[in-house]
């Protein structure tokens, strides 16, 4: 629990002097992820030349179909193992934060959907209980989440080792988060351009950049696991 007490307590022409000097250090924080955000757009790129089938609200899409006329694609990896009977509380926090957006970033050559290894059976049913608009498929049948590094084998899991967020960990779940960007050019031909996990993909989330901004912040120190608070959002 963060401890407010005896926090400092100035004038009004104090605050504005602090204000105003911290305000200095946002705008060169602004520059400096403007900076970060070019040089994302400018990693270099891999083409995709394995075929993906997906299982999703059109029956069965490729990868390119999943573009929906668009040369830009946004993937949300989320946490939805095929045994288990709803998905992960935490990325239902993510797609709350996400699903209202999609129209928006449609206007600039963008297309944004999840991807989960559940079968779209259960996709659908846990989506109209959210009452969530997002287009979801079901990579069941294929290793997307493998190839992309969210999902782990059972003998991965086994031996407690996997590649994840660019490294070799000892993964906690058969399911981990993250983001995957790809580009389809005239020729059609696709490329991955960007990934990010873990807390790469912190920015994404609306909630948490309002909470860093309120006196208590996250308020999650102390915590073995940080969103030990989080639920889905009916069933706060």
């Amino acid at each position: 629990m963060t401890n407010l007490e005896n926090h400092r307590i100035v004038s009004k022409n104090d605050w504005l002097a602090a204000r105003s000097a911290l305000l200095k250090e946002e705008k060169e924080f602004t520059k400096l992820r403007d900076k970060l955000g070019r040089k994302q757009r400018d990693m270099p790129w891999i083409l995709v030349d394995k075929e993906y089938l997906f299982d999703g609200p059109n029956g069965k899409q490729t990868l390119s179909d999943l573009f929906e006329g668009r040369s830009q694609l946004i993937v949300y990896h989320f946490m939805y193992d095929p045994d288990w009977d709803a998905g992960c509380p935490s990325c239902s926090f993510w797609a709350d934060n996400f699903n209202g957006i999609i129209v928006h970033l449609n206007q600039r050559d963008v297309s944004m959907i999840a991807v989960s290894r559940a079968p779209y059976g259960k996709i659908e049913k846990y989506k109209k209980r959210m009452g969530w608009n997002f287009k979801w498929v079901s990579s069941y049948d294929n290793d997307f989440n493998f190839d992309y590094h969210v999902s782990f084998t059972s003998e991965e899991l086994e031996k407690n080792e996997g590649f994840y967020n660019f490294t070799m960990v000892e993964p906690n779940s058969s399911e981990l988060p993250g983001i995957s960007i790809f580009y389809k050019d005239h020729s059609n031909r696709i490329f991955h351009t960007y990934s990010a996990y873990s807390r790469g993909i912190d920015i994404l989330n609306a909630a948490y950049n309002y909470l860093d901004l309120v006196p208590k912040g996250r308020d999650e120190a102390g915590h073995e696991f940080v969103q030990f608070w989080v639920r889905r959002h009916d069933e706060y």
